[in-house]
């Protein structure tokens, strides 16, 4: 098949590592636990600041109208 010694002990190495994500296809990241917490935690952070930065501007609005 085409496939050499060093390939396999890497494959092998994956599994270990990432269980069953080890070969995720289409591009898909592997990613540990820990890695997949730190992605979550990113993702609520900038939705977090994108909400406060809107927030920001719709007091400046009321607060301008309000006069």
């Amino acid at each position: 098949m085409g496939v050499t010694a060093p390939q396999l002990y890497k494959w092998r190495k994956e599994f270990e590592e990432f269980g069953e994500g080890s070969f995720p296809g289409k591009g898909n990241l592997k990613l540990t636990p820990e890695q997949e917490k730190i992605y979550e935690l990113e993702k609520r952070l900038k939705d977090a600041e994108l909400e406060r930065d809107i927030l920001k501007k719709a007091i400046g609005i009321f607060s301008k109208s309000g006069r």
